[in-house]
């Protein structure tokens, strides 16, 4: 692929919130100008090369369905590069999309046709199950759980919780039958994408159990091409997956104090009013260092590049009581 445009436009300078000095973050950009402009997603620019697209992960930030004014410096570079990192060491577990590293945010990959189903995979019980379960539900994706667990226990057996996936509105909850009734796959598709996600799952955890950390669950997509079927979209990222530490998790409370996923930036919203209505806000300089060492924390640890303890994290509790909140 010849690059003659320049894949920084929409970039600029702000101060480390990590050290000192400034480092440069990415609003947009523009490879190509307009001979082929992206399509813009929450995080990711994506072009399309014909049989392969260029994927630019940019430094937006997203929650609750809502991308923020204000970039996340570090961001874009760290989820590339664990993105990188897990497609490079999985292709052997099951087939994916990628291609060419470019460069630091940028990559290649193969052009698929997406199935519309999300796979959610889920270990310990939290998010939105944990608050069904606490309201009484005892029924998850089919699978029956006993009474008496508690918020981020571990489930008796892995659930995959398979939902639609949709450019528009909310994803819902999928079963087998319904899928394959609408179209979205056959019985063997379906077959072979709960078995990859189980194979897809077990390296990811296995892995990051051997850095000291838990992936309680995390979602795949995956595409059709030439007759067979890949991995598409993003391996576990602090976007798309959680992270907990081993050393300080523990059951029956909230893990977002210490985790290196986006739930510590929901938790901070949170605290501070908003949660996806109106107008969003500025993300506070305190909130977005932290959100930074995270981003970075969960390549760098992940890739045995790093240790936990070298990122000073601060707790949900220490930001906000350094907001005055």
């Amino acid at each position: 692929m010849k690059n003659d445009g320049n894949p920084e436009k929409g970039s600029y300078m702000v101060p480390d919130p990590m050290g000192d000095g400034m480092v440069e973050v990415l609003q947009s950009s523009d490879v190509f100008g307009d001979e082929n402009t992206p399509r813009r997603g929450k995080i990711r620019d994506v072009y399309d090369l014909g049989a392969e697209l260029l994927i630019v992960t940019s430094d937006r930030i997203s929650a609750f369905d809502v991308v923020f004014p204000n970039v996340i410096p570090h961001k874009g570079r760290s989820l590339h590069a664990l993105s990188v990192y897990w497609f490079q060491k999985t292709g052997d577990v099951f087939p994916n999309h990628f291609k060419e590293l470019v460069d630091g945010r940028s990559m290649r990959v193969t052009k698929a046709e997406r199935i519309d189903v999300e796979w959610v995979c889920r270990a310990y019980l939290y998010g939105s199950a944990w608050r069904a379960y606490r309201d009484g539900a005892r029924t998850v994706s089919g699978v029956d759980l006993p009474d008496g667990l508690v918020m981020a226990e571990e489930l008796p057996e892995v659930i995959i919780t398979p939902t639609t996936k949709s450019d528009v509105g909310h994803d819902l909850e999928i079963s087998r039958g319904q899928a394959i009734a609408q179209g979205l796959v056959t019985r063997d598709e379906w077959d072979q994408l709960e078995e990859a996600t189980h194979k897809l799952f077990s390296y990811y955890r296995e892995t990051a159990k051997s850095r000291g950390f838990i992936i309680p669950d995390f979602k795949l997509e995956f595409g059709r091409l030439d007759g067979g079927l890949i991995q598409i979209d993003e391996p576990p990222t602090h976007d798309s997956a959680r992270y907990w530490a081993q050393e300080f998790y523990e059951p029956g409370r909230g893990q977002e104090a210490t985790c290196l996923d986006k739930e510590f930036l929901r938790e901070c919203l949170r605290r501070i009013g908003y949660t996806g209505d109106g107008t969003p806000p500025v993300i506070p300089a305190p909130v977005v260092r932290e959100v930074s060492k995270r981003c970075v924390a969960s390549y760098k640890v992940i890739s045995g590049q790093a240790s936990l303890k070298g990122f000073d994290l601060k707790t949900v509790d220490e930001v906000m009581e350094e907001l005055g909140a």
